[in-house]
């Protein structure tokens, strides 16, 4: 019997082929990370329950050692953060037959990337919305400890409207507020909302080249990154936090990346299903995480004009 045309076959149903549509999903969503790639991320794929625990250590200190005499011990006071791993999210499309016969093949790219992208972006959202918690914060949108752009020194009050435009007065006195903390230098960032990095553009500091680097060409820019200040790399991201206490005010996020935590349980997946019901493909990307703060002092929030 000759093999019955036209039949489908991997060639004409690569479309809904789900390690294809899985990879270039996997691709969008790395391309579109920014938060979790600032923040410290652990794999927790392929272990089963429901809470990491994290261990925290606590530094210690040096002591004086007299001759002839037994060495000082330090008491040992660790302890632990406990992760819990409790975000779900998932992406699905329902896609009639009609519509994958007619349809270009750049519209399969379009469904991919998307995925991709609405999925990073809902795990950047849940890593910057933890610095509603930093510097002692209530963990709430009014950020009642986040300092105003003006000068880094002034509390944001939620309903005053006293967020203030970004200046490098605040900048200089954040980071020293990392330094007072012992914050290690390397790993720290500054992760800005878009009005923020408008602001810094206008600075003279944020633009010269010993800021900025080689004129941008021999600089290894990573998703999102816009440039380095103070030794720090800048981040821009259109998920930085709103407050509640005035719609115009957006958070900026200056720490360390071991500030914050994103433990992934199952990284992006992606499946199919054919409905013949309904002559259509389902069509789901989903991911399993959970996100922590892991150090308060690490990390601080800037309440700035949006």
């Amino acid at each position: 019997m000759a093999y019955p045309t036209p039949a489908v076959t991997t060639t004409t149903g690569a479309v809904f082929i789900p390690e294809i549509w899985s990879d270039e999903v996997i691709a969008a969503y790395k391309k579109n990370l920014v938060a979790a790639n600032v923040f410290k991320k652990m794999s927790f794929k392929g272990k089963k329950g429901d809470v990491i625990h994290i261990p925290k250590p606590t530094r210690g200190a040096a002591s004086v050692k007299a001759a002839s005499t037994a060495v000082t011990l330090i008491a040992a006071t660790e302890t632990e953060v406990q992760v819990p791993i409790n975000l779900h999210y998932e992406y699905s499309r329902f896609i009639e037959d009609i519509v994958e016969v007619q349809a270009l093949s750049s519209l399969r790219r379009f469904y991919t990337e998307d995925a991709g992208y609405a999925l990073a972006k809902q795990v950047d959202t849940n890593l910057i919305n933890l610095g509603s918690g930093f510097n002692g914060g209530s963990g709430t949108t009014a950020y009642n400890k986040a300092l105003i752009g003006s000068n880094g020194t002034t509390e944001y009050v939620a309903g005053s409207n006293n967020e203030a435009v970004l200046t490098d007065a605040a900048i200089r006195r954040t980071i020293q507020r990392l330094d007072d903390n012992d914050v290690p230098t390397e790993g720290r960032f500054f992760l800005v909302p878009p009005s923020a990095r408008n602001t810094l553009m206008g600075l003279d500091r944020y633009t010269a080249m010993d800021f900025v680097g080689e004129a941008g060409n021999a600089n290894t820019i990573r998703n999102g990154q816009i440039g380095n200040l103070y030794g720090m790399p800048v981040y821009v991201s259109s998920n930085c936090d709103t407050t509640s206490g005035s719609a115009n005010a957006r958070v900026a996020l200056m720490g360390h990346k071991d500030a914050a935590v994103l433990v992934e349980q199952m990284s992006v997946r992606s499946q199919t299903q054919y409905k013949q019901d309904h002559l259509s493909t389902l069509y789901t990307s989903d991911t399993i995480y959970g996100v922590k703060e892991l150090r308060d002092d690490s990390c601080f929030a800037i309440a700035v004009p949006a």
